[in-house]
């Protein structure tokens, strides 16, 4: 995936539950990663042949409740401003604008009967769309 390809956020869903880490995510820059989603997105790069590609999150504006994440991957690296954080191997990278909206978000991956996909645990998210990929705050 890049910039202009799809992005996981057709398989998120977001979340206010503010429920405490699992064993396995490490908080780092105030967004933490677990490991399931940490080797998914390192599986994804190793697939794109760019070994310097990193994970950029972080909000923009649109979708239905007035804000959607972004999820993409960057192969132009970390700019010099961005909060990062490194986990399993992946490098996450988070705009200061987004960081205001996003700190304290678990990042997860799960697998289940629905399905599966990257879920986002923001406690600052008031509200979200039926669709779980557009969220207020």
């Amino acid at each position: 995936m890049n910039a202009t390809a799809a992005t996981p956020a057709a398989t998120t869903a977001a979340t206010n539950a503010g429920s405490a880490p699992d064993e396995n995510s490490t908080p780092s820059k105030g967004v933490e990663m677990t490991s399931s989603a940490a080797k998914v997105m390192r599986d994804q790069i190793a697939k794109r042949g760019n070994p310097n590609a990193v994970v950029r999150f972080g909000i923009r504006g649109g979708g239905c409740t007035g804000f959607s994440y972004l999820f993409e991957f960057d192969d132009g690296g970390a700019r010099s401003n961005d909060h990062v954080s490194e986990k399993d191997g992946v490098t996450l990278v988070v705009d200061p604008k987004s960081m205001f909206y996003v700190e304290g978000t678990r990042i997860h991956f799960e697998t289940g009967i629905r399905g599966h996909g990257f879920k986002f645990e923001n406690p600052q998210v008031d509200d979200s769309c039926g669709c779980g990929e557009s969220i207020t705050f």
